[in-house]
């Protein structure tokens, strides 16, 4: 990466910048090298810290950089095509080789975002089943599952089992309901502490939210929120699959 001294443009210096990075990843960098430190690399191009740091950010975004815990930025991989179906067997993820690992579950009030979708009290307490996407391997995706006492009115488990055998047993119960429909949207966020810890992720990185709600029986069975990892994930949806574009501005990611 030689240097290269970015002259008046009438684009901002930080995406002028971007495209010049991008190029350069193309050419001189393989997957997984680890880039030059900020300061060598603002030195280069003849530019302010701050300015590097919008266009790390925002190859970052689109999945060109990665920045992991203890190692540094370095070239991302191809993002992994990561299947968002319409299909019941996939929501509850019941079998033995199920890419939905259940990790948790707790009994608490749902998000009040949440407590509207599943026409519930703010203060009902709800199962929240917590579990985590695997792709080849790879951590992709963190979910909150929140399930209404109503939707699965026969667990008689769930008082003794903890841990990952609670969250089966409430994900084992929803297995059994007959699912009419879903609607589903997706947005940009940011990543949470505990997000990003099961994502090795920094907190703060780029996301994608895809918030699902599915209907049973005339009403709201499940409301499930994934954050999954924007740098290697590529969203596919199905001929049924709608796909709701939200504002950031207008709407948050539950919690």
């Amino acid at each position: 990466m030689g240097t290269t001294q970015l002259e008046s443009v009438q684009e901002p210096k930080y995406w002028h910048l971007k495209t010049v990075l991008s190029e350069a990843l193309d050419s001189d960098f393989a997957v997984g090298e680890i880039l030059p430190n900020e300061r060598e690399l603002a030195a280069r191009f003849g530019v302010a810290r701050a300015t590097l740091r919008q266009a790390l950010e925002q190859l970052e975004l689109e999945g060109r950089l990665q920045r992991r815990r203890g190692v540094g930025t370095t070239v991302a991989p191809p993002r992994v095509g990561v299947a968002v179906s319409t299909a019941q067997h996939d929501w509850t993820g019941g079998g033995a080789g199920e890419a939905w690992q259940p990790v948790d579950c707790r009994t608490a009030a749902a998000p009040a975002a949440v407590a509207g979708m599943l026409e519930v009290a703010g203060d009902e307490p709800v199962h929240i089943v917590r579990r985590i996407r695997l792709t080849h391997g790879q951590a992709v995706a963190a979910e909150l599952l929140y399930v209404p006492a109503a939707s699965v009115p026969d667990l008689s488990a769930i008082e003794t089992a903890s841990g990952p055998a609670r969250a089966r047993s409430v994900v084992r119960e929803l297995h059994r309901l007959g699912l009419d429909g879903q609607d589903r949207s997706v947005e940009l966020g940011s990543a949470r502490a505990d997000d990003a810890k099961e994502l090795d992720r920094l907190p703060g990185a780029p996301v994608l939210v895809v918030t699902t709600r599915y209907l049973a029986a005339g009403g709201t069975a499940a409301v499930a929120v994934a954050t999954y990892r924007a740098d290697t994930c590529r969203l596919t949806f199905g001929d049924s699959g709608d796909l709701e574009i939200s504002h950031p501005d207008r709407t948050r990611q539950a919690s």
